[in-house]
């Protein structure tokens, strides 16, 4: 497929971008808004940690500023050392559940820039791990009781970018 001289400029200095960040904090945050009347939700997605072997991570259904502040604070433990598992469940200061660390099945219809900086095709995309997140009081999308319907906060692999 052809690309017109304007959308590899722009994709040149993206990549130019993205590298610069990734070299000065070691993962950068992707963030994607919500498409109008696609039904898909926004999303952050980080790039940088599959540079250091683990999987990159996935936030869904969340605004701008709330991706890049659990993206880059859940990255930096990682950074720091630790090895997130599916399944692992992170708790805040009280030791109450917020995170739930679930393999993302299909990241090569999400981690579009993630795979372009590691030069991957998106049949074979660096994986990932979606970060689901609890509502106040510890309650996750899959517990009695869950307020939003199931879009609030979709599922791994039911949504795609």
């Amino acid at each position: 497929m052809t690309q017109d001289p304007q959308t590899i400029a722009w994709l040149d200095q993206e990549d130019a971008r993205l590298a610069q960040v990734i070299r000065r904090h070691r993962v950068a945050v992707q963030h994607v808004a919500a498409g109008e009347g696609s039904g898909e939700p926004s999303f952050g997605y980080t790039v940088g940690l599959f540079g250091v072997g683990h999987p990159e991570l996935v936030v869904v259904a969340v605004e701008h500023e709330t991706a890049c502040g659990l993206l880059n604070t859940v990255a930096d433990m990682v950074l720091d050392g630790r090895d997130l598992v599916p399944g692992e469940v992170l708790a805040d200061d009280d030791g109450t559940p917020v995170i739930v660390v679930e393999e993302l099945p299909n990241p090569g219809e999400v981690l579009f820039s993630a795979n372009r900086f590691y030069g991957r095709p998106d049949e074979f995309s660096v994986p990932a791990y979606q970060l689901t997140w609890a509502l106040p009081g510890g309650l996750f999308p899959w517990d009695a009781g869950y307020p939003c319907e199931e879009d609030c906060q979709p599922r791994p692999g039911t949504w795609r970018a």
